[in-house]
């Protein structure tokens, strides 16, 4: 069965949270729809098609149009506010589950090059980036960030877990942090076990030539399927845009795709 784009479920968390258009009082063309510029947006993210290939007559918005909208939406904070308003969703229905936590990164090409690209060091040192996403038992994504290819995964660690929103659960006070963490070798170091046991998060980071990744890594493999996940969506496979803060954008938005799956997996 087809999926919508754009199920209705999606655009009533997503308009409210939207800009308001600036007012025109010498007049001029009206501004295209917003839904059309976000279906346009979302077509982008799962196809990779390119922006001047989007066809106008289907979406009702050119492809530049659905570019500067998508920066827009990102520069007013849409994305992060719409992830934490699904992951409060969630955790209201008790579906964030805290007992344990993940984190893992990916690397992706960036022909264009661009802001946060590198050599990558698994690539031959092409040019590429990194995603980093930190997600919970079930690989729900809690926070997510871009950097190069060539950044080790180690100096993401603690700005993913606190760029963590407080998430409101079904009772008591929000939570943001996990009682467990779970992360590969590239994580391992005295610093890292220091820092997340002063944040009150048992290290669970295997330790190289001491602890089996079969042992460990048995809890790991949700954030490799929510990555896998993340990376099915084109757009984020291969990076296109030179601009980081755009590219930033589609991993944010693609993280509430995966958000919004959860918590209505009938619609996707």
């Amino acid at each position: 069965m087809r999926r919508e784009l754009l199920p209705d479920a999606l655009w009533e968390r997503v308009q409210p949270l939207l800009p308001p258009h600036r007012s025109r009082p010498k007049g001029g063309r009206p501004p295209a729809n917003d839904r059309n510029c976000l279906r346009g947006i979302l077509f982008v993210l799962k196809t990779g098609i390119q922006w001047e290939d989007l066809p106008h007559e289907v979406f009702g918005a050119c492809g530049m149009t659905c570019w500067r909208r998508m920066r827009d939406w990102q520069t007013a904070g849409v994305w992060s506010a719409l992830q934490r308003l699904l992951l409060d969703e969630l955790g209201e229905a008790g579906r964030i589950n805290w007992k344990r936590a993940a984190v893992d990164s990916s690397s992706v090409r960036a022909p264009k090059k661009g802001k946060l690209t590198g050599p990558n060091p698994t690539d031959r040192a092409k040019a590429g980036s990194k995603h980093h996403i930190l997600v919970d038992v079930e690989g729900s994504p809690l926070a997510e960030s871009l950097t190069a290819a060539n950044t080790h995964d180690t100096h993401e660690l603690f700005p993913l877990l606190d760029a963590v929103p407080a998430v409101q659960g079904p009772r008591g006070r929000p939570r943001f942090r996990p009682e467990k963490l779970h992360a590969d070798k590239a994580y391992a170091s005295k610093k890292n076990r220091r820092g997340l046991r002063k944040r009150g998060i048992k290290p669970r980071i295997a330790r190289p030539g001491i602890e089996s990744k079969e042992r460990l890594g048995r809890h790991r493999w949700v954030v490799e399927r929510s990555l896998a996940w993340l990376h099915q969506l084109r757009r984020l496979s291969t990076r296109y845009e030179r601009r980081d803060d755009t590219h930033f954008a589609f991993l944010a938005l693609g993280c509430c795709v995966l958000l919004f799956r959860k918590l209505f997996p009938a619609l996707s």
